[in-house]
């Protein structure tokens, strides 16, 4: 009699314990479900917002985002955002993929420790993330070798990112003295853009259009144009604002999609310059 009751009250207390862990697993997957549906969302307003703001065939995408938003948002995403965006994979994300190369050029810096290989280690490390092991590496070679332009270019690189316009202005100056056409007009761009940042707007102009004669890429253009149009010039901000949409229109498909935001932008301030410009 006893052991009948107690396999009555363990069928019991399984039955009842059953359907509660049944009922459990559904919540999560309700909830993880719930949560999925919200960063997609997320993303799906990202993208909205990006097409709406920068996309110059606006009319295809933004039907494809709204008639079909799964999975509209994921394909503008890989085939508009992160082309235009030139995505690459976060700093944090690359530190943990990266650590074994980046424990090798740490020793390559101990046993060989040539300008060569500090900056190849602070290249590595400014592309994870690592400013400011970055700019020791960066002032480590040039202790070694004072004009060696790699350590020069990667120790302007950490200073733009860090906001430090001066010593963006410093490095930069070296690099174009020795080599005014370094990195095909790259050290010359944010050269540019460190004398604005800097105050010295009419130097940092002169130089932009300096550089543009050279070099057009469409943001050097762009923010000479943007330039232009603050200081009055409307006429030359018109015509580098049409030169900027003239040099997309006729670049390859590709190239105009990455180009699509200064596209978009030159649009818009062009639209604001007054008529008689």
């Amino acid at each position: 009699m006893a052991a009948t009751f107690g396999i009555t009250c363990a069928s019991e207390s399984v039955g009842l314990a059953l359907p509660l862990s049944i009922n459990g697993m559904l919540q999560l997957l309700f909830l993880g479900a719930g949560l999925v549906g919200l960063l997609y969302a997320l993303v799906w307003i990202g993208m909205l917002i990006h097409c709406i703001r920068f996309e110059p065939d606006k009319t295809f995408w933004l039907w494809l985002l709204v008639v079909a938003p799964f999975p509209g948002a994921i394909v503008y995403a890989v085939v508009r955002y992160f082309p235009a965006a030139d995505w690459r994979a976060p700093g944090w994300l690359q530190k943990f993929t990266r650590g074994r190369e980046l424990s090798r050029l740490a020793a390559a810096t101990e046993t060989i420790g040539n300008a060569h290989q500090f900056v190849q280690y602070g290249d590595a490390l400014r592309e994870t993330g690592q400013w400011a092991e970055a700019a020791t590496a960066y002032e480590q070679a040039l202790r070694k070798d004072p004009a060696h332009l790699p350590a020069l270019w990667g120790a302007a690189q950490v200073a733009a990112a860090q906001k430090r316009s001066a010593d963006v202005c410093r490095y930069c100056q070296m690099i174009l003295e020795r080599d005014p056409h370094y990195r095909f007009g790259d050290a010359s761009f944010i050269y540019a853009k460190a004398l604005f940042e800097s105050g010295e707007m009419t130097a940092g102009r002169t130089h932009l259009e300096r550089h543009c004669q050279r070099w057009r890429q469409p943001e050097a253009v762009y923010l000479l144009a943007e330039r232009c149009a603050t200081d009055g010039d409307h006429t030359a901000a018109r015509q580098h604002l049409q030169e900027v949409l003239r040099d997309i229109n006729g670049s390859p498909a590709a190239i105009a999609r990455k180009n699509g935001r200064w596209q978009s932008l030159a649009r818009r301030l062009l639209q604001k310059l007054p008529k008689d410009a």
